[in-house]
């Protein structure tokens, strides 16, 4: 086990719905572990088990580089769920707690994945993984929010959504009010059921019903027609909030970067490409692109930052 040179050391976590991705990275910015956990959206799996899979991840990073857990230069986390004022004064006070840093700070997974896509130049970033959430940033570093206010009132477009309307769609379509989707049968296979309906008294966490997206893009691939219906919606709802951003921003005649993320996009030509022609009916000039990193960067981006002056919100010491 080695210990820690004297070059210093930034941790750069991005936490969502699903999973806990954080980088360890020396001062060049050279990542020296890459390691995941479990969820740490802490509006949708609690601030203890959001906590605990953070200082999981903290562990794991330092172990996978074969290293003692020291004091880090920087941290920054990046969680969905994470822009409400009390979570991140709470994950805060209970970050400067946990992990010795000599500067921390608290997000949202839409902010480290804006640092890894644009940097600090303006643009628009749409995620869409368990659920879904855009951002636009102006010239100014004002920063705009369209959605993502949680599985319980609006996701849309995100892999929960389409599995919810997935289950819904092959409710309707047992008892007569839908047309008949090979939904039905991909769902009763998926979910280990002898008949639709058996889904009822099941509890599905947002994680399980958020994997059942991969099933809706694959059954619109062949041709379903509910389920190349669900897509084309998902694609709508996720372009609405692109195209807000757009025209509050009044950058409906300018080469504004849209990036997308998330599990969606990455895993949907489908929704990708509605997604884009969407956009480009309202914003011909926009250019729409998939992120090409990982949010985690953005996050290690920003934890190297953290001595530096920002004119961007975030919470911090």
């Amino acid at each position: 086990m080695m210990a820690c040179s004297a070059m210093g050391y930034f941790l750069g976590i991005d936490g969502g719905g699903t999973r806990t991705t954080a980088w360890l990275a020396d001062g060049d910015l050279s990542v020296l572990s890459r390691v995941e956990a479990g969820p740490s959206n802490p509006v949708k799996v609690g601030l203890s088990s959001a906590q605990r899979e953070i200082a999981r991840a903290y562990r794991k990073a330092f172990r996978e580089a074969c290293m003692r857990p020291a004091r880090l230069d920087g941290i920054c986390a990046g969680l969905a769920g994470g822009d409400s004022i009390p979570v991140q004064r709470s994950m805060l006070r209970w970050l400067r707690k946990t992990i010795p840093a000599r500067a921390h700070l608290m997000t949202t997974d839409a902010a480290v994945t804006l640092a890894a896509a644009l940097g600090e130049s303006p643009g628009i970033i749409v995620i869409a993984g368990t659920g879904s959430i855009a951002f636009g940033r102006n010239r100014r570093s004002r920063i705009l929010r369209v959605g993502g206010w949680g599985s319980q009132f609006d996701d849309a477009g995100s892999g929960y959504d389409l599995g919810q309307k997935a289950i819904a769609a092959g409710l309707r379509a047992h008892d007569g009010r839908g047309k008949f989707t090979t939904l039905v049968p991909a769902l009763c296979r998926e979910l280990h059921l002898g008949k639709i309906t058996e889904v009822i008294p099941m509890q599905l966490s947002p994680q399980t019903i958020a994997a059942l997206f991969p099933l809706v893009e694959k059954e619109a691939r062949a041709g379903d027609a509910i389920a190349r219906r669900l897509c084309r919606q998902a694609a709508n709802d996720l372009a609405e909030m692109a195209t807000t951003l757009i025209a509050r921003l009044r950058w409906k005649h300018s080469a504004v970067p849209v990036v997308c993320s998330g599990g969606v996009f990455r895993s949907s030509d489908l929704i990708r490409q509605a997604f884009a022609r969407r956009i480009h009916h309202l914003a011909p000039r926009a250019v729409v692109s998939l992120l090409g990193h990982e949010p985690v960067e953005g996050a290690l981006l920003l934890a190297r930052q953290l001595g530096l002056p920002r004119n961007t919100k975030h919470t911090s010491t």
